[in-house]
């Protein structure tokens, strides 16, 4: 096995199970918290007169029902993403709200879409954890139509992102073996240099690229702070495998940590990211 599919499978493997289960139990809180970062992309799609638009790592289906809604019956938007989970919430929930978006269940740098089917790409935070992120783009400008455009939003570097850290940070003394965050490896934080991003998406094919940065103001109900912590991210991952007395001082020393975001009933942190433009190139990449 090499090491692509192994990675692969890892990926699937982890938003199949523990990872997964967290963001659908989670799913109200997360689309709440970042709605303001799916405004900037569905108010984007609205600008580009789309008419059919992936959604690269949809999760629970959220901005694609948002984007779905905006779209109106004259048009259509497709989620796709790695996580059963994720995939079959975003599905139950389109039926229950009677919107009709369609979902995929697939890795999107190796699926197979139809050729030129979409006329704009767009991704909240659902890019950045690609093994071969040149494959990934190139497939995905596979799918779409020449001319068509590339709207996704990534996290900067994690020194201006200090709600995101603050948890693993806080945590590392009391669980030595808590896994380290690589910028060169896929994860929350792989498109944090904006000229590696300029690099992958020229090389893939697509062109006129423009990255800017942008802060978003983000909230989150204090009551909802200590389920956020201990479900999500490599801490997430960890306290299920630690004992009762030690998990117990994980979450007052972590809590504690995240004061200086508390204000009051609401916790309230600036995202921030990178909007990422582009368009595909009439030259296709052989």
């Amino acid at each position: 096995m090499d090491a692509a599919r192994r990675t692969d499978d890892e990926q699937a493997a982890r938003w199949k199970g523990r990872a997964g289960r967290a963001w659908v139990d989670l799913r109200h809180v997360l689309d709440e918290m970042f709605r303001p970062i799916e405004d900037l992309l569905v108010d984007a799609v609205s600008a580009a007169q789309a008419d059919h638009v992936l959604d690269v790592g949809c999760g629970t289906g959220g901005m694609t029902l948002a984007v779905a809604r905006r779209l109106g019956p004259a048009g259509h938007c497709v989620g796709v993403d790695i996580s059963g989970p994720l995939i079959d919430t975003a599905r139950a929930r389109a039926e229950r709200e009677g919107v009709p978006a369609s979902f995929v269940r697939a890795d999107a740098q190796e699926h197979t879409f139809e050729p030129g089917t979409f006329d704009t790409v767009i991704s909240r935070f659902g890019v950045m954890f690609f093994d071969d992120p040149v494959r990934a783009f190139g497939n995905l400008r596979s799918a779409v139509r020449d001319g068509a455009g590339l709207r996704v939003i990534v996290w900067r570097d994690p020194a201006e992102n200090p709600f995101m850290t603050t948890a693993q940070r806080a945590a590392a003394p009391l669980l030595p073996s808590l896994p380290v965050r690589r910028p060169d490896e896929p994860g929350q934080f792989a498109f944090a240099d904006p000229d590696k991003v300029h690099r992958i998406l020229a090389e893939s094919g697509w062109a006129d690229i423009d990255i800017r940065p942008v802060d978003v103001v983000c909230t989150l109900p204090e009551k909802e702070l200590v389920r956020y912590f201990t479900r999500l991210g490599p801490l997430g991952m960890a306290l299920p495998e630690v004992d009762e007395e030690t998990r117990v001082g994980v979450v007052e020393t972590v809590r504690a940590a995240f004061d200086p975001f508390v204000q009051g009933s609401e916790v309230r942190f600036t995202a921030a990211c990178w909007t990422v433009g582009a368009r595909a190139s009439a030259a296709k990449l052989s």
